[in-house]
This record gives structure tokens, C-alpha cells and sequence, in this order.
């Protein structure tokens, strides 16, 4: 009994697929203002995503660079504690804080 609802499902699936699929080759195919403007908007997508990819290849590390604290800590070349404090963020008696309080 299960096994019939599953091939129902699958197939039910599979219709509806191919009855989009088969809409949108027939849209494609027309002369539709509204199908220039998606041909358009796919082809300026797919170039837009086609440079970002050769740009990354080409620039990526760089920028990666760029952004890459080197030195040695928790957070490369970061210090462990502030160096210098003003009198508005401590107090006179207050022992210095660490990320750890």
C-alpha cells in the first residue's frame, strides 16, 4: 500500500516538473518583452557571477592577505590586554582587566 503512494507521489512530482519545464521552453521560445528582459537579467547574472570567480581566482589572495592577522596571540598580531586605558574607561585603584574577567 505504501509502495503505490510513493510511485503516486514520484509521479505526481514528475509530471508537474515536466509541465514547467515544458511552459518555460514555450515561453522561452516566444517573443515576449517579459522574456527578453529575463533573458537579460539571467545573462548579466551568469557574467556578473563569471567575473566575481575569475576576480577571486585572480585577487583573492591578496585580499586574503589583506585581512589575515599574522604575528602570534589569540588573535595574531592583537594584544592581549589594552595598552592604554583612559581615565573614563578605568579607575585609580582598579587592577587592569584581561579578556578573561
Amino acid at each position: 500500500m505504501e509502495e503505490s503512494w510513493d510511485f503516486a507521489f514520484l509521479s505526481r512530482i514528475a509530471d508537474s516538473c515536466l509541465s514547467f519545464i515544458s511552459e518555460f521552453v514555450d515561453d522561452w521560445l516566444a517573443n515576449d518583452m517579459r522574456v527578453s528582459i529575463f533573458k537579460i537579467l539571467l545573462s548579466w547574472l551568469i557574467f556578473s557571477l563569471i567575473a566575481i570567480h575569475f576576480a577571486w581566482k585572480v585577487y583573492g589572495n591578496t585580499v586574503n592577505d589583506m585581512y589575515y592577522r599574522q604575528g602570534t596571540g589569540q588573535n595574531g598580531g592583537t594584544p592581549e590586554a589594552a595598552t592604554h586605558l583612559g581615565r573614563w574607561e578605568s579607575k585609580a585603584g582598579d587592577p587592569p582587566k584581561s579578556h578573561r574577567d
